[in-house]
């Protein structure tokens, strides 16, 4: 089954053992508050928790002529719009020197070199802004967390949002486990 926004919120719902929706235009308060957490950054912040293989965007990068070094590293080089978590800088293109020395500040990666490798995972919609290939473990990690957020507002109850914080943790964990095995040893 391929992954939606609609089958997030479905399963969610399911996690809150509440109705599923219909459409994602249908008039319902639980619609409506998994909408405000979607449009708050959801997806960048499932992104961010990991070093996803799925979102994994590798690009070669020139420093950028525009930043202005005042001191310190001679190169800066700015980040990709898509970027949400670096994964490794290297010196080489087959990612086989890592480039140890380096700063990644604010919106920017700093270097003595002009240019660098880098993987990062990305949300552009052909790397993980696409939740068609997020895989299963993401997805039901995702659902959980999207539960955990919207419980208190659909359910008004402590104890399942607290239920729900235990469970994200667990289904966090094996989604990185599953998604490191994917990558090379």
């Amino acid at each position: 089954m391929t992954t939606t926004k609609l089958s997030l919120f479905n399963g969610a719902l399911r996690e809150l053992g509440a109705r599923k929706l219909a459409s994602l235009s249908e008039n319902r308060e639980s619609r409506r508050v998994l909408d405000d957490i979607w449009t708050g950054g959801f997806v960048d912040e499932v992104l961010e928790t990991g070093q996803w293989t799925f979102g994994m965007r590798a690009i070669e990068i020139a420093s950028d002529p525009s930043v202005s070094v005042g001191f310190g590293f001679q190169y800066g080089f700015s980040k990709p719009d898509d970027w949400k978590k670096t994964c490794f800088v290297c010196t080489d293109e087959d990612f086989n020197q890592p480039c140890l020395d380096y700063s990644d500040e604010n919106n920017f990666w700093w270097a003595n070199q002009d240019t660098l490798y880098i993987k990062f995972v990305s949300n552009d919609a052909d790397y993980g802004g696409d939740l068609s290939l997020w895989p299963q473990s993401v997805v039901t990690f995702a659902e959980c967390l999207l539960a955990r957020k919207a419980c208190k507002r659909i359910t008004q109850s402590d104890a399942e949002e607290e239920m729900l914080f235990k469970k994200v943790k667990k289904f966090k964990m094996e989604a990185l486990s599953r998604d490191a095995l994917a990558g090379p040893t």
